[in-house]
This record gives C-alpha cells, sequence and structure tokens, in this order.
C-alpha cells in the first residue's frame, strides 16, 4: 500500500453534496473530497489518490487516507486527472469580448469561457491603447473582481504595450506605440499601480531604464516583447530586474547583421540565459512543432511558461473579429486556428486555451504530462511569486483544481474549493 503523503488535523464542517451537481455561485468553499484521481504531482501521478479540502485549502493528498472527514461534498473523479488549476498570464480575452473592452460583463464573460477550459487564475492583458482606454480597465477590473463568482480569478493586470518597438509591432496599434517617460508611466502607475502584475515592454527604448528601475522598486515582473534588442541590451534588462521573454519567437529579435558583422538578439538571449523565463504560446501555431521541440530540449518545464495570448476570438468561430478594445482596437480576422491581421501580414493574438497548450506539448514534444502541466501551473506561478499558494496539489496551497481525462478535456474546474464549471 502506497504511504500517506500528507495529513494534516482537519475540523470543521458542511453540508454535503453530490458530484456533478452545477456550479452555485453562492456555495460555500467547506469541506470537499475528491475520490478515485489521478492526481499530477511536479515529479509524478498517483494514482487512485484522494484530496481533502477545507475553507478552500488543500489539507490532505495522499493513497491512504482513513481519516474521518463528516460532511465533505465528495467528487468522484475515477477515469480522470487531478491537476493544479492552470494559470495564464498573458491573456486578452475569449468568447467573443476583451479585457480592453470596459465592460464588467466582458471581463466576467471572458474569465468564464477560460474557466471552462481549466484555468483558475488569470492576468487580464492590454494591447496598445489610449490611457483612457488602460485606465478605464482599471475601474472596470476593480468592480469585475468583486462579481466574479464562476470565472477564472484574477491575478492582476499584464500590460503588454505601448512602449514598444515599431518594426516588432505585430498586432500592435502603432498610434499608441511610443517611448517610455516618466510623465506617462507614472501618471499609468498612479492610476493603476495597485492593480499592475506585468509589464511587457521593450527594453532597448530610451526612457527605458528609468521604467525598469520604478517597475522593479514597485516589484511588478518585467518581460521583454515586440523588442528588436540586441544580445547584450537583453543582457543588461536581465541584470536589471527583466525576467521574462513574452510570447518567444513571435516578436522576438534574432540574428541579425550590421556593417558585415552578426548580432545575436532576444532569441538567443532566452537560450543562453539559464535563469530567464520564456512565454511559449502553445497553439502549435506561433511557434510551430520544430521550434516548439527546440525550445522544450533548451529551456525544459522550468523555464518555460505556457500562454495562450487569447484574444477575444478564443472559443469562437472563424470569421472577422476585433484585437484590442471593441471601440477602438485593430480589425482581425480568425482562420486557421489562430488570429491574423485582415492582410495576413501577422498574427493579431491566438485563439488558444489553457487546456489545448498542455495538449499539444504532450503532443508534440518529449513532454511527460506531470512536466506539461508544470508551464501552466507551477512554472508561471514561481514566476509570479506566488507558488507559496498556487501551482502545485499540494496541503496549505489554493484548492485551484481542474480535472481533465487522457485527451485532456476539461470537466470540472475548481477555484478556491468551489466548483465554477462542470459538466
Amino acid at each position: 500500500m502506497k504511504r500517506l503523503f500528507v495529513l494534516l488535523t482537519i475540523i470543521g464542517c458542511c453540508m454535503s453534496a453530490q458530484a456533478g451537481e452545477k456550479p452555485d455561485k453562492n456555495e460555500p468553499a467547506g469541506r470537499v473530497k475528491i475520490v478515485n484521481a489521478s492526481v499530477i504531482l511536479p515529479s509524478r501521478v498517483i494514482e487512485g489518490a484522494t484530496i481533502l479540502i477545507e475553507q478552500g485549502r488543500i489539507v490532505a493528498v495522499g493513497t491512504d487516507l482513513t481519516t474521518p472527514f463528516e460532511g465533505a461534498r465528495v467528487i468522484d473523479a475515477a477515469g480522470r486527472y487531478a491537476a493544479p488549476g492552470f494559470i495564464d498570464v498573458h491573456c486578452h480575452g475569449g468568447g467573443g469580448y476583451d479585457f480592453s473592452d470596459g465592460t464588467v460583463e466582458a471581463m466576467l464573460r471572458a474569465a468564464e469561457m477560460h474557466a471552462q477550459h481549466g484555468t483558475t487564475l488569470i492576468y487580464p492583458t492590454t494591447a496598445s491603447c489610449s490611457n483612457e482606454t488602460l485606465f478605464r480597465l482599471f475601474d472596470t477590473y476593480r468592480k469585475a473582481t468583486v462579481q466574479n463568482h464562476s470565472g477564472a480569478a484574477f491575478g492582476g493586470i499584464h500590460i503588454e504595450g505601448g512602449y514598444l518597438s515599431q518594426e516588432m509591432k505585430g498586432g500592435q496599434d502603432p498610434r499608441y506605440i511610443k517611448n517610455p517617460t516618466p510623465e506617462d508611466y507614472n501618471a499609468i502607475l498612479a492610476a493603476g499601480g495597485d492593480l499592475i502584475a506585468r509589464w511587457t515592454f521593450a527594453p532597448e527604448l530610451p526612457g527605458s531604464e528609468g521604467l525598469i528601475e520604478e517597475l522593479a522598486r514597485r516589484g511588478i515582473q518585467m518581460s521583454m516583447g515586440h523588442t528588436s534588442a540586441l544580445y547584450e541590451e537583453a543582457v543588461a534588462a536581465y541584470d536589471a530586474g527583466m525576467s521574462s521573454i513574452t510570447h518567444f519567437y513571435s516578436m522576438t529579435s534574432t540574428v541579425t547583421r550590421r556593417n558585415a558583422l552578426r548580432y545575436a538578439g532576444v532569441l538567443e538571449a532566452g537560450y543562453l540565459l539559464d535563469g530567464l523565463y520564456v512565454e511559449t504560446i502553445g497553439d502549435g501555431i506561433h511557434v510551430p512543432e520544430p521550434l516548439l521541440q527546440l525550445t522544450w530540449k533548451v529551456k525544459g518545464p522550468d523555464r518555460i511558461v505556457g500562454v495562450t495570448d487569447a484574444m477575444r476570438g478564443a472559443g469562437m468561430p472563424d470569421g472577422p473579429t476585433v484585437l484590442g478594445s471593441i471601440d477602438d482596437g485593430v480589425p482581425a480576422i480568425i482562420e486557421d486556428g489562430v488570429a491574423k491581421l485582415p492582410d495576413r501580414s501577422a498574427f493579431a493574438g491566438s485563439v488558444c486555451t489553457t487546456d489545448r497548450v498542455v495538449r499539444n506539448y504532450v503532443t508534440k514534444t518529449e513532454a511527460t504530462l506531470p512536466e506539461a502541466v508544470q508551464i501552466m501551473t507551477l512554472t508561471p506561478a514561481r514566476l509570479m511569486k506566488i507558488d507559496d499558494r498556487k501551482g502545485s496539489i499540494a496541503p496549505g496551497k489554493d484548492a485551484d483544481i481542474v480535472l481533465f481525462d487522457d485527451g485532456i478535456n476539461v470537466s470540472l474546474t475548481m477555484i478556491g474549493g468551489r466548483v465554477v464549471y462542470g459538466k
């Protein structure tokens, strides 16, 4: 018999319920017992395991739990895996909505759509936009957070833009691309500094040194993206506190020639700097299979952060859409499993979901299932310095759990011990 993995003393009770009940936003996070699960840990899978949850936190995980747990809601996970909830640090929207639309409904509906695919924590991401649009997002975020009962929880805002390289703008709106100045970023920080968790920008731009210093002082995670930086500039930015690269291979500088000499870029810095995290859009399109395999071989599960980079078209049929705010965004089109600019000159975000990311890493690389799950759970939690409470199924951590089958088809999503999606 397998040894007990962990067991802690448990007190309190709540009314029992049966698996398969529809989510109830008013349901308290009381006692929950998940049984017969194949629990995915960072290094292995425990078959036939039980997870005990109380008041939104995991209190025990094991195969030989005999302590009474009266009054618990029992969820039978037979034939399914139990994994930590997926964490998406780069997502613009989904289900026909964008986080920059400026409405509470848009934020809630997008969060709900992603919860149906196993996302339990999401960082609403902006595209380059006016400061007015950004400030409206701050206000909407505050309102939506207290009403978000059935979607992926909000972890903080991720600003992508407008301090980007014009030549690496991709689908970003060129009207709002600019160099960082203290007057501009201090105004943004004054309006929403308490909400901003990440900021993607090009470190080679004039004024970026001051921005890096200010964001580092505030503890905001910084990522290189939409950048034309040379290798040396990327190294300097890493040394100054930038810890990741946004959507690796997409709008990421690589080898260039100047005056007959070759110079390495941000892509090469991503491979050579062991401590640098790299985001990969896991739709299998932004990073095609050979490059996905190469990234896996070099960086591995401890430094790859899977992201969706999903825009409003995620979960929607092919056809016209908009990247960014519905009122002021960039026209785009969904086709071939990705969003593109109408002239097909560049991608305009993805229509990916977190379960698809895990599935692609299992099928397109040498990643094991625990490793593929890690890039959507523990590794982004470490990047965002929340791994003390998120990213793995372990006692004391938040009960953010997703159940799925062998095909990574999600059947239940739990946030803080409460089911927000089930079928």
